[in-house]
């Protein structure tokens, strides 16, 4: 693949937009922190939620995903457009919630509980939910909910939502929503292959295959949430 660089001013526009945050993380902390807690402290979907925390992104990781994003841009023949002016509508996950849940099937009440949150306290969806997955049958149960689905050759598995508070200074968070299995996968990923994925081609294969082995965690916690229920109508 042919190496693509920055130029000086587009390498500028880098540094000036992870300034920005530096400057303004504070707001980001207190955006995630108020969803979390208004998430967290929902009675409905507390009794859904196995985990749930929030993060504020790292700044070293932002300048990379900038530099991956403008290097992307120019490979298609586009100009970079992240800025400094626009960072907080571009970047839509430098807040961040994450709830992980037992089993799939809980998504078909977790969702429109969630939804409704939003609705109730002027959050504005502005992506989402969405859900990135590699497997067909899960792809299928996701569209049965109305949600729609993202294919990623990562064997990513998650559900997610990007979402704007009520307020002047425009700015976003992303939730993420995933069973406790799919989580395995998630941080073994993220520890080894971001914010640059790993050189190594067995580590590469070694995903992919943990990915096959929590896939089929999820369905055996699935099978047996369905068993249990079945159990209790019969």
């Amino acid at each position: 693949m042919e190496r693509i660089s920055l130029t000086r001013g587009e390498a500028w526009q880098i540094r000036r937009a992870v300034e920005r945050f530096v400057h303004e993380r504070n707001l980001f902390e207190i955006l995630a922190k108020n969803l979390f807690d208004q998430l967290a402290e929902n009675e409905t979907l507390r009794r859904y939620i196995s985990f749930i925390k929030f993060r504020v992104k790292d700044p070293d990781h932002l300048r990379h995903k900038l530099r991956r994003k403008a290097i992307q841009a120019k490979r298609d023949g586009q100009t970079p457009v992240t800025t400094a002016d626009n960072l907080f509508t571009q970047i839509s996950d430098l807040a961040g919630v994450r709830i992980l849940h037992l089993h799939t099937n809980q998504m078909q009440h977790i969702n429109p509980i969630i939804l409704s949150i939003f609705d109730e306290l002027r959050y504005r969806l502005v992506e989402g939910p969405r859900a990135i997955c590699w497997d067909v049958e899960f792809e299928e149960f996701f569209r049965q909910l109305g949600i729609e689905t993202e294919s990623r050759n990562s064997m990513y598995t998650s559900v997610h939502y990007v979402v704007e508070p009520n307020r002047e200074t425009q700015m976003r968070a992303e939730l993420q929503v995933r069973t406790l299995t799919d989580e395995v996968w998630a941080e073994v990923s993220h520890k080894v292959n971001y914010p640059e994925e790993s050189p190594s081609q067995s580590c590469q294969e070694q995903l992919r295959v943990l990915a096959r082995f929590t896939t089929g965690c999820t369905r055996l916690v699935d099978s047996i949430f369905q068993a249990h229920a079945e159990t209790l109508e019969g």
